[in-house]
């Protein structure tokens, strides 16, 4: 077998919790921070770990996780526990070895750490991963072999995507990955402000510098293309769909679907 993986899953933890690895990692280990914060061990120190973060670690690498209340100053090593009501942790993880990720590994120098944009293509490379594994009947272990190959392969390219580029348009692109995530949701633009950490009208600038279009303009886009989905492939009722893809009433829905794509979502079901 070129790959094995000992464990994949998804972990979320909203009370203190910590991982110590006594001496060093026996297999590789990946792992993305989706939500909330934590801190791990990193080229010999404590570092804050934000949702963004791909950690890298290969086997001898040493190993700490410590999951807490987001407060201490964790790049210089010190950390306060506080009041575990604020605990939020969420992150996708991976641990494998094998012939091919020791072939895969020595391909190019990796960082230990580095900030990268989820990508909707190898995230459900990684969830469908979690769920071969969880199988209740035996794991197709080829399959898995497989998934994980291109699961490598895809943080590969997010890394290096991610290393070109800079500033505003990784900014832009955390903003417009927040919408795709919560688009069938009620959201407000100071929440996507509160997720890159600028201002409001900043984050109503800048994504507008950057996609030529509004925030609001993106989101109804978003809402409108999840809906045509549904009219066309679900039994669902043009309300229930209003109210799954985001829209606040099916009048509003009603507005700005015609005003798109000319017609009233019944006609265009009929069509």
């Amino acid at each position: 077998m070129l790959s094995e993986i000992m464990s994949c899953s998804y972990s979320y933890h909203t009370q203190p919790f910590q991982i110590t690895n006594h001496g060093s990692l026996r297999a590789y280990l990946f792992r993305l921070q989706t939500e909330g914060t934590c801190e791990a061990l990193v080229d010999g120190r404590m570092q804050r770990i934000e949702a963004g973060d791909l950690l890298l670690f290969r086997p001898g690498d040493a190993y700490h996780l410590n999951v807490i209340a987001p407060h201490g100053d964790a790049e210089n090593g010190i950390s306060q526990a506080n009041s575990s009501s604020s605990v939020k942790s969420g992150d996708y993880y991976v641990i494998c070895r094998g012939s091919w990720l020791d072939e895969w590994w020595s391909r190019m120098e990796r960082p230990r750490k580095v900030k990268v944009v989820p990508d909707e293509r190898w995230l459900s490379i990684w969830q469908a991963l979690i769920l071969e594994k969880r199988r209740f009947e035996a794991e197709d272990t080829e399959l898995a072999d497989y998934l994980l190959r291109a699961l490598c392969l895809g943080l590969d390219r997010a890394i290096t995507t991610q290393s070109a580029l800079q500033g505003k348009s990784f900014i832009a692109t955390r903003m417009k990955n927040f919408i795709d995530e919560h688009a069938a949701d009620s959201f407000s633009v100071s929440e996507i402000a509160n997720h890159v950490g600028l201002s409001v009208s900043r984050t109503v600038h800048l994504f507008k510098e950057c996609y030529g279009m509004t925030i609001i303009q993106y989101t109804q886009n978003v809402r409108l293309s999840m809906a045509m989905e549904r009219i066309k492939y679900s039994t669902m009722t043009l309300e229930q769909i209003a109210e799954t893809c985001g829209f606040g009433s099916y009048s509003y829905f009603y507005r700005v679907f015609k005003q798109k794509y000319g017609v009233s979502p019944a006609v265009y079901r009929i069509q």
